[in-house]
């Protein structure tokens, strides 16, 4: 499943330039995550960076967007051109 910002978000610009697959971008009010584009950071780190650097964890799992971890590596190869899960 990808990630959300939640309300809760303070633009703090954190989280931008830690997501390997630029799926985040600042939105009208908050930064906003392209479910289309979020891995989790599934092939290129073990947790996801925005998490790990958001100050207010305003990042939770999206329940709107829910994926397996097979569905991560798949995203992930079709992002990167990079094969599937080592």
């Amino acid at each position: 499943m990808s990630l959300i910002i939640t309300d809760e978000c303070i633009n703090c610009d954190v989280c931008e330039p830690e997501c390997p697959n630029e799926a985040i971008t600042q939105g009208e009010e908050i930064y906003e995550i392209d479910p289309n584009k979020c891995t989790e950071c599934v092939g290129h780190y073990d947790t996801p960076q925005c998490v790990e650097v958001c100050p207010v964890d305003c990042i939770p799992k999206d329940p709107g967007n829910q994926e397996s971890e097979d569905q991560l590596w798949v995203k992930y190869a079709k992002l990167t051109g990079n094969p599937g899960r080592p």
